[in-house]
């Protein structure tokens, strides 16, 4: 009830702008990446989607703002093994609010803004390395339960109200902290394993790619 009670609170602002409100619809993918996880690439696919407003300030609606309730899955996938297996998933409850500008010629929309992002489950990873090479600290998983996100986005007009949007979401503050690391190379002079020892703070880098309806 929470949930809901915060979406109306941030929609009204918009109600008393004088400005017609246009409500959407959106469903589509996401591709993620944790940085910090010494995995590279856009290798997790997630879906997204959920529902959102957007309003004019002005009587040609040139100049923009939405806001959105969404439900996004981000997270980190490496099957190769090199240098670990892993595969994350981490499930959120988001609130972005975005600025837009319209162009005046093709109708796209360009937008930047602030996502805040509940996580609704701590994820349950499958993982896989060679305890002889690199190791990443299993005994701890857990993510932040809060995210606050730089958001930029490109919404293209397709057919009536039809857009694709694509949107890069970028964590403000480490989801993750001190995740720790050990890699193995060569021996010590007493024949011990060589080891080299880091932590990392981890942030959600994600895009998004999806099939908006506005009325």
């Amino acid at each position: 009830m929470k949930k809901y009670f915060l979406i109306l609170l941030l929609l009204m602002p918009l109600t008393v702008m004088g400005q017609k409100i246009h409500a959407f619809v959106s469903s589509g993918l996401t591709l993620s990446q944790i940085e910090g996880d010494e995995l590279k690439g856009f290798s997790k696919w997630g879906y997204t989607g959920g529902v959102g407003a957007i309003v004019g300030f002005d009587r040609y609606e040139t100049w923009n703002l939405s806001v959105e309730a969404l439900f996004s899955q981000r997270g980190s996938y490496n099957g190769t093994g090199d240098p670990y297996s892993l595969s994350l998933r981490l499930d959120y409850v988001e609130i972005p609010l975005i600025f837009h500008w319209r162009d005046p010629w093709g109708g796209m929309l360009i937008g930047a803004g602030l996502s805040y992002s509940r996580l609704t489950r701590q994820p349950h990873p499958i993982w896989a390395c060679d305890t002889n090479y690199f190791m990443p600290d299993t005994g701890d998983f857990s993510f932040r339960s809060n995210d606050l996100s730089a958001v930029f986005e490109i919404r293209f007009p397709m057919w009536k109200g039809l857009q694709l949007n694509i949107r890069w979401q970028y964590s403000l503050f480490a989801v993750k902290k001190d995740w720790e690391f050990t890699e193995y190379r060569g021996t010590n002079p007493d024949g011990t394993p060589h080891a080299t020892k880091w932590t990392n703070d981890c942030n959600n880098n994600s895009l998004s790619f999806r099939l908006i309806w506005q009325f």
